[in-house]
């Protein structure tokens, strides 16, 4: 794909996913603003979650009707040919931190052709702050182009992980983290996973991983940070997906990796 069309792409999604940030946080300060128009404190998060990603989708086929668009909330939009674009999207990534007015909670789009995510951008709806990427242009945030973490050993890594929502997988993944805390520096858990990946990218985080995954936690935040020369997959040779997902620098992916493994991370329900 050239360069060109990938730029547009992006420069697509960037206004889109600005315009979706702008109505996700007006519709949490209006819901707590004025608490009886809302019946429970659920409906705050979805009623926000639908709006944002319908108002997105639309402006999305508004500007390439041609285009696909796979939603959390509604799903794929259509059947995409061979070479056509696929927009993926989270509307509001971290919706318990949503709701309770803490600052980490992202819009993430990314534009996906054949497979492959080309380009992507991850906005952080509490603050402004906001990622972006293409397929061999880099990440960048802030025009500052980013490069990740310089840390090479396991003990000095501040890693991020995130939980199901699945009690029976809660229990496995905080055995494996009861394991893993005293290998590493600490423990960070953001509730973000598209926000956990740009920090790891910009190396705020040294390192990432999460059980859980679907396409649009990390569609965009992947590809930032690959983009930034982390090494993003999953186990045991397998891609980035649902079992698991590891984010880091190429010096401490196989450390990591290899205590993953062996305290079966992926494991569990």
């Amino acid at each position: 794909m050239s360069e060109i069309l990938t730029d547009e792409l992006l420069a697509i999604a960037v206004r889109v996913a600005r315009q979706g940030a702008v109505t996700a946080r007006r519709m949490r300060d209006e819901a707590i603003g004025d608490v009886e128009t809302k019946s429970t404190d659920t409906d705050v998060v979805t009623a926000a979650d639908k709006a944002v990603e319908r108002q997105v989708i639309e402006a999305l086929l508004a500007e390439r009707p041609g285009d696909g668009v796979l939603g959390e909330e509604y799903g794929d939009s259509a059947t995409v040919a061979p070479g056509a674009v696929r927009w993926i999207l989270d509307p509001i990534d971290g919706t318990v931190n949503y709701l309770y007015g803490l600052p980490q909670y992202a819009v993430s789009l990314a534009a996906q052709v054949d497979g492959e995510v080309v380009a992507g951008v991850v906005i952080n709806a509490a603050t402004g702050d906001e990622w972006t990427a293409t397929r061999g242009g880099g990440a960048w945030r802030a025009g500052h182009r980013l490069t990740g973490s310089v840390r090479t050993t396991l003990d000095q890594s501040l890693v991020a992980t995130g939980f199901g929502y699945d009690a029976r997988r809660r229990e496995h993944q905080g055995a494996v983290l009861a394991r893993l805390i005293t290998r590493v520096r600490d423990i960070r858990r953001l509730g973000a996973a598209a926000l956990d990946l740009c920090l790891t990218a910009e190396g705020s985080l040294d390192a990432y991983f999460e059980k859980g995954l679907n396409l649009w936690d990390h569609a965009a935040g992947g590809l930032i940070a690959e983009e930034a020369g982390l090494v993003v997959g999953g186990l045991s040779g397998a891609p980035a997906g649902k079992e698991m997902l590891v984010a880091a620098p190429p010096a401490l992916f196989p450390v990591l990796h290899d205590v993953l493994v062996e305290l079966d991370a992926a494991g569990g329900p």
